[in-house]
């Protein structure tokens, strides 16, 4: 293959692909994409790869900037991949992901909703409350670099601190880094997870899981321990797989959160799935809650259900809510929180939910009401298991705009459900990422 033509190049923006990227084309008429470049723009860029049906490029100057361009607050930005639109207007940025939403839904479902929902937002700035850094040793910089991984994701980024996770960790990017490469075993840490509940009277809620690859020694440990008490973090270790995870201090700590609107609480464990945003779960909750508009005799079904978060909520309100979920250990533990939470009439269920479900036995009753929260896959195997001539009402919450378009497809073109309403949410300001919720019901033609 030739080389690439590293030449910079004047070229207008039309518009924006589904990773934040300006859309553009050459003379040839072949698309490129541009990292950094907006819709409305004319920007100098460079190539940075060929593919054989679009180039991809970055911008190096901005000729005429778009009136919904705005300076990153991160000086990171433009290198670390954790964000992708920091340099767009926020307003413009949930916008921009409600066309995506609306483009898939036409595109790929050939489904239009009866109402476009209003986007629903939250704080932009200090909301990630889960996620994962990445550790490397870099001999040529002198230190242990702490991080998300740069937008080639070789190189961990070289970061500081990160204004879209929450304070108490994003800020102390820096002395993690500090910390970590003053162990004897700084090579030998590949990634630091970070997640954090409420916090309680003697405690942060903040947890630090560390893997490491090879035993730890003594001062390593006081080392962690002392961090720990330093910054109000609890620590963990994982010296093996997901099982491995366990508390070095303190020895017991509690994680959990509070859904206050609904009086619950949702204990949890440091690798456990809950959502990043917590205010914007919140949020989510109460709109998924109000579209499924179940009754006090209703029977609802609530599927990839995890620690019970759309589940607990719902049961103080209908007659019996009905949580499935693939992962034994989540499904305990929603067990565990519904028992805590007095809530008896929430009953949890482990299946794995792309195999056959026939045999069931939470299957066989029926449902007024389906609620689901599925993973980027989607939900089309399940589907087309249920019975869903009994139901009045299906909200769906996505991460995958994609995988929803499909399933409304299907549901609304195959089984003769029309989709009434469906709109995005921003779980994740600044980034690419689009959330999304619909709500169904059966045509009454």
């Amino acid at each position: 293959m030739s080389r690439i033509d590293q030449t910079p190049f004047a070229i207008a923006v039309t518009g924006l692909t589904h990773d934040g990227r300006g859309v553009a084309r050459r003379e040839s008429g072949k698309a490129v994409f541009i990292s950094g470049a907006l819709p409305g723009e004319r920007v100098m860029a460079q190539q940075t790869a060929r593919q054989r049906n679009f180039d991809e490029a970055k911008v190096v100057e901005v000729l005429e900037a778009s009136p919904d361009r705005v300076s990153p607050r991160c000086s990171h930005f433009g290198v670390c991949g954790g964000c992708a639109l920091q340099h767009m207007d926020q307003g413009e940025q949930i916008l921009a992901k409600q066309r995506v939403l609306m483009e898939n839904l036409e595109r790929i479902g050939h489904v239009t909703p009866a109402t476009l929902l209003a986007p629903i937002t939250d704080q932009a700035w200090g909301y990630r409350r889960k996620g994962r850094f990445s550790v490397r040793r870099v001999d040529k910089k002198g230190k242990t670099l702490v991080g998300f991984r740069e937008q080639d994701p070789r190189f961990v980024a070289d970061i500081d601190a990160c204004h879209t996770v929450i304070p108490q960790i994003g800020l102390k990017v820096d002395a993690l880094a500090s910390m970590i490469d003053g162990m004897a075993a700084r090579s030998d840490i590949p990634q630091v997870e970070f997640i954090a509940g409420d916090p309680t009277s003697d405690e942060s809620g903040v947890v630090l899981v560390f893997r490491h690859l090879s035993p730890l020694g003594d001062s390593d440990r006081a080392a962690l321990v002392a961090f720990g008490k330093e910054h109000g973090f609890a620590i963990f270790l994982q010296p093996g797989g997901i099982d491995s995870v366990h508390a070095l201090w303190p020895p017991s700590p509690v994680l959990a959160f509070r859904l206050s609107q609904w009086n619950v609480e949702l204990q949890f464990r440091p690798l456990d799935f809950i959502q990043v945003n917590a205010g914007l779960n919140q949020k989510m909750i109460a709109s998924a809650l109000s579209l499924l508009d179940a009754q006090p005799a209703d029977r609802v079904l609530d599927l990839f259900c995890g620690l019970g978060n759309f589940t607990l909520p719902l049961a103080r309100s209908v007659r019996e809510v009905v949580g499935v979920e693939g992962d034994a250990g989540l499904v305990q533990r929603a067990r565990e929180n519904a028992m805590r939470n007095g809530l008896a009439n929430a009953n949890f269920h482990a299946a794995d939910l792309a195999q056959d479900l026939r045999g069931q036995p939470w299957m066989r009753d029926g449902f007024d009401r389906l609620l689901l929260d599925p993973p980027r896959s989607g939900a089309d195997v399940v589907l087309k298991q249920l019975p869903l001539k009994g139901l009045k009402r299906i909200v769906y919450v996505s991460c995958h705009p994609a995988s929803l378009a499909r399933d409304a497809g299907y549901l609304v073109n195959d089984r003769g459900w029309a989709l009434r309403a469906a709109g995005v949410m921003d779980m994740f300001p600044h980034t690419a990422h689009v959330e999304s919720i619909a709500m169904f019901e059966r045509r009454s033609d």
